[in-house]
């Protein structure tokens, strides 16, 4: 049989050599009868169900945001080389006029076409594509190559692989075609915090240039722009999707290049167990501020030919299909002449357009609200042809209030800080009593220019008052939790000036799950999914904190109790708590369910004087034997000294402190200030025995 018709695709097997040479096994028989017998709709479902990492890859359709973003022409011929189980088929269909597809698996294929038999413009060629290339067209538009050029050597072999794949592939473009090369970085951020290289398994093979001869290689940039040379190619633009092309987010290009704070989505282990070596967040701020970001991309889309008008894309399809849109920032050629950038926002599903019409609205009534209040709402109009919408908002150019209120907390000018957040408060609360509310007007949505403050997004308004002062309670807790100066904050007096109660603000969590909730709306998010499957994250710095190093004596163990008693695993060591060889200070943070707290100050027999102990600001009670109790001995005190002295005889000294009767809050911190003087243990016990005067606890 050479070839077969499934639905509205047709499967060409001319060039099959009859056996598939590489399967995931019986999993894709799993993903055969799934396609066989189940819609698209349903595959959501399923994937929960299932929570597999090959159901969630194979069948997500958040894969098709790496195409989806591409502007294709309706009538655009596309080939796509190595399109497995067809992630991405579907959504090329719908947006080309042709899609051929080359596929070596007989079983992806067959999945592929199970799972689009309605798409009329779509065929599959099964086999080897060195055997395939002879029979393919010459004048594709678009030539995909999504997850596969790193596979070349296995797909061509010789010694110039990647080189020769490309010369073969220019050949079948029609003239002002484009390649498109979808590829992670082996330079990528992820793999030095601690991600393992995606095709071998292992940690930092790419960083190190791949030791082995693995039959798969991906390369830095710089890598992929030597190819390029090599086979001639001068016409090619870099784009970044974001957190890889995999499960892309947004993607970036050099003319619009992330800001600090917004990549910040970078926990994404959904196959296997990872490290965490340190905070990407942090480090992507860092790379952004050194203009960095392109070298250390975890992915590049590199498109060979012209770049596109399309200049940044943000995907919000990871939650209800009522909220799922896209957004995009591309040149436009107004009717002058003059070339400028616009923002537009279009509904991902046919629900979502109701979300889309309802930002015209919320302008409106948004700008009505703050009339006069110095807050200025980015223009929106909305645009209705047909069956689509689309809302177009101004490019606002400007600083983000987020990266002005950083500043200040960088250079320690806090009272600069609480200016401009006085300020935010002044004029978002203007017209609060009015019906009407953007619930997201976080600092980060704000652009300063001059005097000028404007909203860049009012996605979330809702036609109710809400507390001015919650909102502003919102905004500065999502700041706190993505700058890397936000400890620097001191909530209290945020609490005093936004004349907050500690139970309001207690209550916010509860109302931020809420809302949180109603953007799922029963949607299963892909950072749900990475916890479902239960890799691992594991942080080598907490385990040699945790390791006891008998040879060490200067090193301060916490150890919490839950109401469970202590254990190792809930145990960590102090790091730097020693200034010097004696002195000890720290300040540890501990959380509100932990019942007793124990400080072994050292591990040898030793003196200890307590300088300093307080809870949240408050001396901590040593005076009181079920609040403070040690395994040594109280000594007292010479006259006219305020602090206690004791002394311990063993190896393993520890001070244990209750915590039951001591006044929490959300976030308790426990400061120490104390001398150890190490001590022979039989002195130590000699000066316990030999006391005239101690109390033994």
């Amino acid at each position: 049989m050479m070839q077969e018709k499934i639905g509205k695709i047709t499967l060409d097997y001319s060039r099959y050599s009859g056996q598939d040479f590489y399967s995931d096994g019986a999993i894709e028989d799993e993903l055969l009868e799934t396609v066989q017998n189940h819609s698209e709709e349903e595959f959501m479902r399923i994937i929960r169900e299932k929570n597999s990492w090959p159901f969630l890859y194979h069948l997500s359709y958040l894969r098709e945001n790496i195409v989806d973003w591409v502007p294709m022409d309706k009538g655009a011929k596309v080939l796509e080389v190595g399109s497995g189980c067809g992630a991405i088929t579907g959504a090329l269909s719908r947006k080309a006029g042709e899609v051929t597809c080359v596929e070596l698996s007989k079983k992806r294929s067959l999945i592929n076409a199970y799972r689009h038999r309605d798409c009329d413009n779509v065929t599959i060629h099964v086999g080897n594509f060195k055997d395939i290339e002879q029979d393919l067209d010459t004048d594709y538009d678009y030539i995909c190559l999504i997850g596969v050029f790193e596979y070349a050597k296995s797909y061509i072999g010789g010694n110039t692989p990647f080189e020769d794949f490309l010369q073969i592939l220019k050949a079948h473009l029609a003239a002002g075609g484009r390649i498109l090369i979808a590829i992670e970085n082996k330079l990528g951020l992820k793999y030095f915090a601690g991600c393992r290289e995606d095709h071998v398994g292992t940690f930092f093979d790419g960083i190190e240039n791949y030791k082995a001869d693995e039959g798969v290689r991906t390369f830095s940039g710089t890598g992929l722009q030597r190819i390029m040379k090599n086979c001639g190619v001068d016409e090619y633009h870099f784009y970044y999707p974001y957190p890889d092309y995999k499960f892309m987010t947004a993607v970036y290009s050099d003319e619009y290049l992330p800001k600090k704070g917004e990549l910040a989505l970078n926990y994404r282990n959904f196959d296997k167990d990872r490290m965490l070596l340190f905070d990407e967040t942090l480090a992507f701020n860092g790379l952004i501020e050194d203009e960095l970001f392109p070298v250390f991309s975890n992915s590049y889309m590199v498109v060979l030919g012209d770049g596109f008008d399309v200049k940044f894309t943000k995907y919000s399809n990871d939650r209800a299909e009522k909220y799922q849109i896209k957004t995009e920032i591309q040149k436009h050629v107004t009717r002058d002449g003059a070339c400028e950038m616009q923002v537009s926002k279009y509904p991902m599903k046919d629900e979502a357009k109701k979300h889309i019409l309802a930002l015209g609205d919320a302008y409106g009534k948004l700008r009505d609200r703050y009339e006069g209040s110095g807050l200025e709402m980015n223009g929106c109009t909305i645009e209705e042809h047909c069956d689509s919408v689309c809302a177009r908002l101004e490019y606002v150019e400007g600083i983000p209030l987020s990266d002005l209120m950083n500043q200040c907390l960088q250079r320690d000018d806090m009272e600069g800080f609480y200016a401009l957040f006085g300020e935010y408060v002044a004029k978002s609360s203007y017209g609060e009593s009015v019906p009407v509310a953007d619930y997201d007007m976080i600092f980060a949505n704000i652009y300063v220019s001059g005097d000028k403050w404007t909203v860049l997004d009012y996605e979330w308004t809702f036609d109710r008052q809400v507390s001015a002062k919650l909102l502003a309670y919102r905004a500065l807790c999502y700041f706190a939790k993505e700058s890397e100066y936000g400890q620097k904050i001191d909530w209290n007096r945020i609490l005093r000036e936004l004349k907050l109660s500690k139970e309001e603000a207690d209550a916010y969590p509860e109302e931020e799950q809420e809302f949180q909730n109603l953007v799922a709306d029963n949607h299963c998010s892909l950072e749900q999914m990475r916890v479902a499957l239960g890799n691992q994250m594991w942080e080598p710095q907490k385990s040699l904190e945790s390791y006891p190093d008998a040879t060490n004596v200067h090193r301060v163990q916490i150890y919490e109790d839950y109401g469970e008693g202590y254990s190792e695993e809930h145990s960590y060591f102090v790091r730097e708590a020693y200034q010097s060889e004696k002195d000890i200070v720290f300040d540890i943070k501990v959380d509100s369910s932990v019942t007793m707290l124990r400080i072994d100050p050292s591990m040898c027999s030793c003196m200890v004087k307590i300088r300093s102990l307080t809870f949240n600001g408050e001396d901590i009670p040593c005076n009181k034997r079920k609040q403070f109790i040690i395994n040594g001995t109280i000594l007292k005190p010479a006259k006219g000294e305020t602090s206690l002295c004791l002394v311990f005889s063993t190896d393993d000294p520890n001070i244990n402190i209750s915590l039951e009767k001591l006044k929490k809050q959300e976030e308790n911190v426990l400061h120490a200030e104390l001398e150890m003087i190490r001590v022979p243990d039989y002195i130590a016990r000699d000066m316990e025995n030999g006391a005239a005067r101690y109390i033994r606890q």
